[in-house]
């Protein structure tokens, strides 16, 4: 693990999405959330951290990627950006298959998610909302 940057309600840390290294990394996101006031969705985010990670070191040509976490006004966002230029989909998955289930937890999960290209690669972002922001949005 390299470069941390914390400033306020946003977290930035570049890594290698090692197995070895998701637990600790699970760890800082729970401990910043807790301490952000979203405590609410720290099990959705520790989920959707350990898969977008997981799909780093599975389908990327390097492990090397940077993680941004975002408490917003109404939800926090997680984004890991990384050096591979295709996009994730959500896909059927084999039923006896032992992976392929990343993004569809994810999209199962989040109250949004989405990827975009960057420069050098992309960005898989997804996005958790309370109980009452989600209250707000559908009244």
């Amino acid at each position: 693990m390299a470069v941390m940057e914390r400033a306020g309600t946003h977290y930035q840390q570049q890594l290698t999405a090692d197995p070895e290294q998701i637990g600790r990394v699970r760890r800082i996101v729970a401990a910043l959330l807790r301490y952000w006031g979203w405590s609410e969705v720290i099990d959705p985010a520790l989920l959707c951290v350990t898969e977008l990670l997981a799909n780093v070191g599975s389908h990327t040509c390097s492990r090397e990627c940077d993680l941004r976490l975002e408490a917003l006004p109404l939800a926090v966002r997680i984004v890991v950006s990384d050096d591979c230029k295709s996009l994730p989909v959500v896909r059927e998955v084999d039923p006896l298959a032992e992976g392929g289930r990343g993004m569809l937890l994810i999209a199962a999960t989040a109250d949004g998610w989405g990827a975009v290209p960057t420069a050098t690669g992309k960005s898989v972002w997804a996005e958790l909302r309370s109980r009452s922001s989600r209250e707000e949005a559908a009244a």
